[in-house]
């Protein structure tokens, strides 16, 4: 598998850990930005990784900072990516087998290598479940393309806003 890796200067030895591990598991990856230990910005990094797996040039990607908070938020606005923050090995299961996440995203910072290696390995086999995840998931592609009405026209329920001292439900009117 073709895989993007890149991280900042927060989540630069940890980014070059990964990458070990990943070229000894037989990937072939290709590493981005190297910040080194000077500082660097995140979304410069996050948008490298995320443009080569929407453009395929990659087919996974995984970026490191800090928290993985700035990654994923940068790496989510770039079209076709799906970017997931994951801190354990059922957030990177369900990543990947419920919403079909094509970027992993890893806070150097808040986790150990041991847990950060099962992450990433269990994210690497996972496998999308489709189904009703498909679904959704299409819905977020929707939402990405402009479509709102797409959620909106199957959503169980309406918005409803509830004035100060009011009781949801009772004297609720529906939102504007």
């Amino acid at each position: 598998m073709k895989i993007a890796i890149g991280a900042d200067h927060r989540g630069n030895d940890v980014g070059k850990r990964v990458m070990a591990m990943l070229v000894e598991e037989g990937h072939q990856v290709e590493a981005t930005v190297d910040c080194g230990d000077r500082s660097c910005d995140y979304p410069d990094v996050a948008y490298d990784v995320s443009r080569r797996v929407a453009a395929g040039e990659a087919d996974l990607g995984v970026l490191v900072c800090g928290s993985g908070i700035g990654m994923s938020i940068a790496a989510n606005k770039v079209t076709g990516v799906r970017a997931a923050l994951v801190h354990d090995e059922v957030g990177a299961e369900q990543a990947r087998s419920h919403a079909d996440a094509n970027v992993l995203c890893l806070p150097a910072d808040l986790l150990g290598m041991r847990l950060i290696e099962r992450v990433v390995m269990v994210w690497l086999s996972a496998e999308f479940a489709g189904g009703r995840h498909r679904r959704r998931v299409d819905k977020i592609t929707a939402i990405e393309r402009g479509d709102h009405a797409v959620g909106e026209a199957k959503r169980p329920g309406a918005a409803v806003r509830v004035e100060p001292g009011g009781e949801p439900g009772a004297s609720a009117s529906p939102a504007a």
